[in-house]
């Protein structure tokens, strides 16, 4: 059973931050700015929606239909602040997962992020851990995609991109349940291309280009609601293929008005992978 159809799936009220269009492509800073410039020039304004609990569907979702899939993947890693674990068995334990799921003939783990939420912190700031993400987003778009291959396997992109590829997300809790700023994922065949809305990442020595996402109605919203850290998100953010499948799934951090009071604050990693397939 497929959460593209109507159900009467448990969920909660919550807001959503998108994007109001402005008629000229935003950029957002990625970096402290400099006196007189300002952070970005997205404009967002919350919309309050419904986000389904995914758990009694979460066996029928799949990468190719809605875009993302909620499985159970235990890890050998027990301190994430250990950065040699990290890139030596969670890398190779994502690569073994997709490869095992997806049929791909070849994973790369290309970089990885952790997150602790600091209530009223600011993202970028110096000496404040990355924060959750709280505005409608997917992280690569049709330029940035192939261009992360281009960037980062050198000789061997052209080849590679004569074929299929997809990046996806691998994103866990890794303090847990997670019931603090929780994780709502957009089926992707609810999300029309003109929802979507280019948008400049500025780095210091280069720039990436992201999707943000316009409000619309027929947006359907999920989550899983307390998440363990023996479990893990994939969210496809995106797919070289043209065939109808998948390709863009939105995602964005929200706060959950059922949390309760003194609820941990989120912890979680997340794994960007490029998925190439025969």
């Amino acid at each position: 059973m497929s959460p593209s159809a109507p159900q009467p799936l448990p969920g909660v009220e919550a807001a959503l931050s998108y994007i109001e269009p402005t008629g000229e492509k935003p950029y957002s800073l990625e970096y402290e700015p400099p006196p007189g410039r300002r952070r970005s020039t997205a404009v967002h304004r919350e919309h309050m929606v419904t986000i389904r609990d995914v758990r009694p569907i979460a066996s029928s979702l799949s990468l190719e239909r809605e875009g993302f899939q909620l499985v159970t993947a235990a890890t050998s890693v027990g301190d994430f602040q250990d950065e040699e674990a990290i890139q030596k068995r969670y890398y190779a334990e994502a690569v073994s997962l997709l490869e095992k799921l997806t049929g791909s003939a070849r994973v790369f783990v290309f970089d990885h992020t952790i997150r602790r939420r600091i209530p009223g912190a600011t993202d970028r700031t110096h000496g404040i851990p990355r924060q959750p993400v709280p505005r409608v987003h997917n992280d690569y778009t049709v330029n940035s995609g192939r261009q992360r291959v281009l960037d980062l396997l050198g000789e061997h992109a052209s080849a590679l991109l004569r074929g299929r590829f997809s990046v996806v997300n691998v994103w866990r809790p890794i303090r847990g349940p997670i019931q603090d700023a929780p994780l709502a994922i957009a089926d992707a065949q609810s999300v029309d291309r003109v929802d979507l809305v280019a948008t400049d990442l500025l780095y210091p020595d280069r720039t990436g280009e992201i999707y943000y996402v316009k409000f619309n109605p027929s947006h359907r919203w999920f989550y899983a609601s307390a998440m363990g850290t023996h479990e893990v998100m994939l969210i496809k953010c995106f797919d070289s293929a043209e065939d109808g499948r998948a390709r863009f799934t939105p995602h964005s951090a929200f706060i959950d008005p059922t949390t309760p009071a003194g609820a941990p604050p989120r912890e979680s990693i997340e794994l960007r992978t490029l998925v190439f397939y025969e």
